[in-house]
């Protein structure tokens, strides 16, 4: 009796299968002269591309509403939400109430209103954040996007920062340490590993936190996590100190010439790479004859005057350049 019964509708499913089958043959032929039938969205009907007969008419159309004319205009119009983010605690999925007190033509809102407003505001504030970990969460992701503000770092390193955090905070790893002290040290893992970095007193300037603490936290995390971060480059330093004093490109290749000179020779050994940065563009400003002095450079790097004199002339030694008069 069951096996009567997986046959008969295992018949009926392929009897259904091969009507919409056919029904699919005959919408793409023509009922009069079997010709191809074409779609015509301007008018909404099905039409046969020889005789012209209109085989349906009034058809649904399912797209937007709206015409784009180009990508740009797509983009504009297009009314999906914001694309998910590591950014966000909750990826960018909950909703956000505007601060505005203003309704959808631009009218302020009634006294009433606003005071409603704001204790949906409020509401929707505790709501977003269930537990004590998503607040964990939204803390450290506002403390990361307020330093890499501070820093003028990308939207990249920023993602990396809070997808280190999150790692960090699933495999339990802040018991014991600041979540500044966790957030600091994610954003400086994530510059490394971008190529953009920051030095660590740079990054402490914009921290709540010690350098003592931040080195000590970034050691462990970067342990723990099993972070690839490569040795800091000086030459990623170079751009950046090239476009604050205001120096020209000549002076960034005649600086990168030095570093990579002074690689050969063995003199990044043991060096901080913020202090090599900021010599060979002191000593590459000398070179292309353009006015820059030790202080502003050491403003720039946040290091000492003593360390860039020391340095611009171990890399003038190093390299095959002749040192200026």
């Amino acid at each position: 009796m069951t096996d009567s019964n997986i046959r008969t509708y295992t018949s009926e499913r392929t009897t259904e299968q091969e009507e919409e089958s056919n029904r699919t043959d005959e919408r793409e032929e023509c009922p009069e002269c079997g010709g191809r039938l074409i779609s015509d969205a301007e008018h909404a009907e099905t039409v046969c591309e020889d005789c012209g007969l209109v085989v349906e008419e009034d058809e649904i159309d399912r797209g937007p509403e709206w015409r784009a004319f180009d990508a740009a205009e797509k983009d504009q119009k297009s009314r999906v939400g914001a694309p998910t983010t590591n950014m966000m605690h909750d990826q960018g999925l909950s909703t956000n109430i505007g601060w505005q007190d203003k309704d959808a033509y631009g009218k302020s809102l009634s006294s009433r209103q606003r005071q409603k407003m704001q204790r949906l505001r409020t509401w929707n504030e505790r709501f977003r954040t269930r537990d004590s970990k998503e607040r964990n969460l939204k803390q450290a992701l506002g403390e990361i996007d307020r330093m890499a503000s501070a820093l003028g770092l990308p939207e990249n390193v920023r993602e990396t920062a809070s997808v280190i955090y999150r790692r960090a905070l699933e495999e339990d790893l802040l018991p014991g340490r600041s979540i500044e002290g966790v957030a600091t040290a994610a954003l400086y893992a994530a510059a490394r590993q971008a190529g953009t970095p920051r030095s660590l007193d740079e990054i402490s300037a914009v921290s709540r936190v010690e350098k003592m603490e931040l080195t000590r936290t970034y050691r462990y995390i970067i342990r723990e996590l099993g972070l690839e971060v490569k040795p800091a480059d000086p030459e990623h330093y170079v751009p950046r100190f090239v476009s604050d004093l205001d120096l020209s490109d000549e002076t960034e290749r005649m600086a990168r010439e030095l570093l990579e000179s002074a690689r050969k020779e063995g003199v990044h050994s043991g060096k901080s790479p913020v202090g090599l940065a900021a010599a060979g563009v002191y000593a590459a400003a000398l070179l292309t004859n353009e006015k820059v002095t030790q202080n502003e450079v050491s403003d720039v790097a946040n290091i000492s005057e003593v360390t860039i004199r020391n340095r611009y002339k171990e890399l003038l030694e190093a390299s095959d350049t002749a040192a200026p008069a």
